[in-house]
Parts: structure tokens; sequence; C-alpha cells
């Protein structure tokens, strides 16, 4: 039996980091469903997190993946794609991929909404190569408080971001070893 747990190993680190290397930049016909995509998850972020459309109509930009996939059998890995959208538009494209190790199995799917509260946090990301989330302290993970919607004295951030599934925002995450990389613009 443990001479398979390096194989599977292999295969689960694979799986996510392939579409990383490929990070070959979407067509026409990828980047309109992904634009409709982004709408639809940010639709679903507003009707499930109150008062998270208020926070993204502050913000200096959004990049939204709608689906982030994670699959683990001890080593954990996710992938997703998604935009950057500034003033109502779709400007450039990423794609999101980590790995954790750890006593871990399952699977999830998820949105990530991270809104950019300032020019300056912006345009930092949008300068980087390849973005590590879990790496830089200006990162929030909003929460929600007791009454249900966005504690605004957690806001104090200039990168907020939003984890959330089907039943609204998720309590416990882990961004460590997550990174962002530009496919197109």
């Amino acid at each position: 039996m443990y001479r398979f747990i390096p194989a599977a190993l292999f295969v689960i680190g694979f799986t996510c980091l392939a579409p990383g290397f490929a990070a070959a930049a979407p067509d026409p016909a990828e980047k309109a469903k992904m634009d409709s995509d982004v709408d639809g998850a940010l639709s679903n972020l507003y009707t499930s997190v109150p008062g998270s459309q208020d926070i993204t109509a502050r913000a200096a930009g959004i990049l939204v993946f709608p689906r982030v996939g994670k699959t683990s059998f001890l080593v954990g890995a996710e992938h997703g794609d998604g935009a950057l959208r500034i003033g109502g538009n779709d400007v450039d494209y990423y794609k999101i991929g980590g790995l954790s190790f750890g006593i871990q199995i399952g699977g999830e799917r998820r949105s990530m909404v991270m809104a950019f509260m300032t020019k300056d946090a912006l345009q930092r990301f949008q300068a980087s190569s390849g973005w590590d989330v879990g790496a830089d302290a200006t990162v929030a993970v909003v929460k929600t408080g007791a009454s249900g919607k966005v504690e605004a004295s957690q806001l104090d951030k200039p990168v907020q971001i939003f984890i959330y599934g089907e039943k609204g925002l998720m309590a416990s995450v882990a961004l460590g070893g997550t990174k962002i990389t530009k496919t197109s613009g």
C-alpha cells in the first residue's frame, strides 16, 4: 500500500501545477465565458454576503475566481481561473494554484473575490510576476459578524478577500502557498 503514496502525490501535484505551467492566454470565447462566470460569482457573493457589494463598489479593482477547486489526499492542490475587473470591465485574466501538505483527504469547490481597496495595492498586484497570497501582510480574509453582515471594523487592510461557497462565507481558510499568475490582458 505505501508504494502507491509517491504515485498519488505525483498525480495530485501534477494536476494542480500543470495548469500553471500551461498559462496560455484564453481565446475570445474563453474570455466571454469567464466574463459571464465572473458576473455570476459576483451575483452569488452579493446575495449570500450582506455588505459585500458596498465593499467591492469602493475597491480600485476586484479579482474574481468563480470556481477554485481543491482536492487532497495527503497533499492538497487547488486551481482556478479568474479575471481582474476594473471599472466594471474585465481587463486581465489570471490563474490561481497552490499546494498544501499534511493529513487531508477530500475536495471542495469555492469562489474567491479579492477587493483591492487602494490604487497602490492594485498597482503592486498588477506589477507582480506571480503573487503569493498567503505571504502578503496587506491581505485580510473577510468574515461576518453575529448579525451576518460584514464587520466594518475588520476592513483595515488594503486587500480584502471573500472566500465563499453556496452557503456564504467560509470561516477557516488557509491561503499559504496560494499563487496567482497572469495569463493575459
